[in-house]
C-alpha cells in the first residue's frame, strides 16, 4: 500500500455502476463534485445498494431534492479575514484547503468544492496576522477541506508559523484521512516527524478524526491511528448522524466502543446540518437523540462520552433530553457568550431538522 492511491473524479471510474445508473447519477455529479479513491472503493459493498459505505461517498439522486441552503451555519457571517473564521472567543478556524480524500455526500461545506469558491486562501498570512493579535485565542483548527491533503511540507509552513503565536496552545487538524486513506499517514514519516515536533507535552496537536461506521475501521486506519498515537498527537472523533449509515443504536454504540478500544474518545456526534442536498442523509432531531442515548446506553462510560450537537449559527446547541411534551437543549458553545450555558426548552416538534424549526412555530417555554 502506498499514499498514493488512485482518486476517482468521474463516474466512469466507478467501474461496479453500470452506464444506466452513471448517466443517471450524472445529474447529481454536475450540482454536487464526486471523489473517492481506490482504497475506500473496496470497502463498499456492492452485492448491497444500501450498503453504509456506499451512502457515505456514491451519489444519491436524492440529493437533488429541494431542502436546505448551501451554508447552513452562515459560516461566512464568522469569516473575518479571508480564510479565517473566528466565531467563539478562545477558537479560530483556518480553511486552508479546498479538497479531501473522498468527498462525503452528506458534506456542510459542499459549497468549497464549487467552482466559485474563494473561501479557502492559499496564503494564510492574513490569518495569522489576525490570530498574533487577537491574543484570546488559543486553539487553532486547521480544515478546509481535509489539510492531510496537503504534503507534510507545506503543513508545517502552517504549523510552525502557529508555533511561533506563543497565546496558541491548542493545535487541531479536522481530517478524515485515516479513513479515506490510512496510507497517507502510515508512509509518510516526514509528517509523522513533524507531528512529534509540534505536538508538545504543554502545546498538544489533536487530530479531530471523522469515522462514521465501523466498517472504515479497517487494520490500516488502526495502524495509522496508532502512528499518531507514538507521534504524539491527540486523536478523537466526531460524526454526524447520518440515515442509513449509523442511524441506529447497534451501529452507533459499535462505533463508540471500537473507537473508545482503540484510546479515541468520541467527541461529538452532530445533527446532519440542512444543507442543500442533504435530505436523503438528515435524521429529525427527536429521532437522532432517540438513537444517540440508545446507542449510549450500550457502551461504557469511556466509550460513551459525546455530545449531541447542533452547529447552529447561533452556536452549538446541544440536545440534553426529551419528555413526551418537550426537548430540551443548551449553548454548550455560543457565538454570544452571554447566551453560553442558556438552557432552552420547545414543545416537541418530530418534524423538526434544525432549531430554527422550532422557532417558527413558537418561542422556548421555558
Amino acid at each position: 500500500m502506498t499514499q498514493h492511491v488512485k482518486y476517482l473524479t468521474q463516474l466512469t471510474h466507478v467501474t461496479e455502476l453500470g452506464s444506466t445508473e452513471q448517466e443517471e447519477l450524472r445529474l447529481v455529479t454536475d450540482k454536487f463534485a464526486l471523489r473517492s479513491n481506490e482504497y475506500y472503493q473496496q470497502l463498499i459493498d456492492w452485492t448491497n445498494p444500501d450498503d453504509p459505505i456506499r451512502r457515505l461517498i456514491i451519489p444519491a439522486l436524492e440529493e437533488l431534492d429541494e431542502w436546505g441552503r448551501l451554508d447552513a451555519s452562515d459560516e461566512r457571517r464568522f469569516t473575518v479575514v479571508p480564510g479565517l473564521e473566528h466565531k467563539y472567543a478562545d477558537t479560530a478556524l483556518l480553511l486552508v484547503n479546498d479538497v479531501c480524500g473522498g468527498y462525503c455526500r452528506f458534506c456542510f461545506r459542499k459549497r468549497l468544492f464549487m467552482n466559485d469558491n474563494q473561501e479557502t486562501v492559499r496564503d494564510i498570512t492574513q490569518g495569522l496576522e489576525y490570530i498574533r493579535g487577537h491574543q484570546e485565542i488559543t486553539d487553532v483548527l486547521l480544515t478546509g477541506g481535509d489539510p492531510l491533503m496537503m504534503s507534510a511540507a507545506k503543513l508545517e509552513s502552517i504549523i510552525s508559523r502557529l508555533r511561533d503565536i506563543t497565546s496558541v496552545k491548542v493545535i487541531r487538524i479536522g481530517t478524515k484521512m485515516p479513513a479515506f486513506n490510512p496510507a497517507r499517514i502510515i508512509d509518510d514519516e516526514q509528517l509523522l516527524e513533524m507531528i512529534g515536533r509540534y505536538s508538545m507535552p504543554l502545546k498538544r496537536i489533536y487530530i479531530m478524526g471523522h469515522f462514521n461506521h465501523p466498517r472504515e475501521l479497517t487494520k490500516a486506519a488502526r495502524k495509522s491511528l496508532q502512528l499518531l498515537f507514538k507521534a504524539g498527537a491527540v486523536v478523537v472523533n466526531q460524526t454526524p448522524l447520518i440515515r442509513g449509515v449509523n442511524s441506529d443504536p447497534v451501529t452507533l454504540s459499535d462505533l463508540f466502543n471500537e473507537l473508545s478500544h482503540l484510546g479515541v474518545p468520541s467527541y461529538y456526534v452532530f445533527q446532519c446540518r440542512p444543507t442543500i442536498g442533504n435530505r436523503t442523509y438528515a435524521v429529525p432531531i427527536e429521532e437522532a437523540f432517540a438513537i444517540f442515548v440508545k446507542a449510549q446506553s450500550r457502551c461504557s462510560g469511556l466509550a460513551s462520552s459525546a455530545r449531541f450537537v447542533m452547529s447552529h449559527e447561533s452556536g452549538k446547541v446541544e440536545v440534553t433530553g426529551l419528555t413526551e411534551q418537550h426537548i430540551f437543549m443548551r449553548y454548550h458553545r455560543a457565538a454570544n457568550p452571554q447566551t453560553h450555558g442558556r438552557c432552552l426548552v420547545f414543545n416537541r416538534k418530530p418534524t423538526a431538522h434544525w432549531l430554527d424549526d422550532y422557532y417558527s412555530d413558537d418561542a422556548p417555554v421555558g
